[in-house]
């Protein structure tokens, strides 16, 4: 029993746009191979082996030739369909984030305490972060283009404010492990650092709880999930 080969499927999906699935319907191939972007005989020597493998049946009425598809060629793009949908949507179970410990220049302490921030970290998250952020420089580029993702996933918004004087940006939390500790990476809508960083916030001094220091590696991991639909 033969398998519908790859450079088929776009061939049978043009067909279903022309309303070929119930119908026959007329095609020359040289429109068929200007749609799928190949040449008229590709085209050609598709329909032949598309229907000499039972997804597509043609009647030919002189020089013009009508094509429908067969229950076996709707039933193997159905099941592709599944596949690819299923794949599309499927998500890891969290981003993972390998680095080393760097030093900071004490703006985190400053800015995570500051009470616009302080009051929704605690209705947010649940607490008041220490103090400071525990800054981490990413060491590959698969972490790098992980921090790139994240805007792809939910995250606990923490709004921006103002106190009269100038307007703070918001700050994305993503709840994350840090040896089987608790904490949340941060996203800011205004930073000075570049993609090789990320900062982390938790309840506790993080480099205390975990016995770390400048210099140490550390991996963070932080379970995702997709935006809903209303985002």
């Amino acid at each position: 029993m033969s398998e519908l080969k790859i450079q088929h499927i776009l061939t049978l999906a043009e067909l279903f746009t022309k309303g070929a699935r119930y119908n026959f319907v007329p095609i020359t191939t040289s429109s068929l191979g200007k749609s799928i972007r190949k040449s008229q005989q590709a085209a050609s020597k598709h329909l032949m082996e598309l229907e000499a493998n039972g997804y597509v049946e043609r009647l030919r009425s002189g020089r013009k030739v009508s094509v429908r598809i067969t229950t076996k060629g709707h039933a193997e793009m159905i099941k592709i369909s599944s596949v690819l949908k299923s794949s599309l949507e499927s998500i890891p179970a969290y981003l993972e984030f390998k680095g080393t410990i760097s030093s900071g220049m004490g703006e985190g302490a400053y800015y995570m305490s500051m009470k616009g921030y302080t009051k929704q970290f605690k209705t947010k998250l649940g607490y008041i972060p220490f103090p400071g952020t525990l800054n981490v420089k990413l060491k590959d580029k698969e972490s790098i283009e992980a921090k790139r993702s994240l805007d792809a996933y939910d995250a606990i918004m923490v709004d921006g404010f103002s106190d009269g004087k100038r307007t703070y940006g918001w700050v994305k939390c993503y709840p994350a492990k840090v040896n089987n500790i608790d904490v949340a990476l941060i996203l800011l809508e205004r930073t000075h650092h570049d993609d090789s960083i990320i900062e982390l916030i938790s309840k506790a001094n993080i480099k205390k709880v975990a016995k770390l220091s400048t210099g140490s590696k550390i991996t963070i991991r932080v379970p995702v999930s997709m935006k809903s639909n209303r985002d």
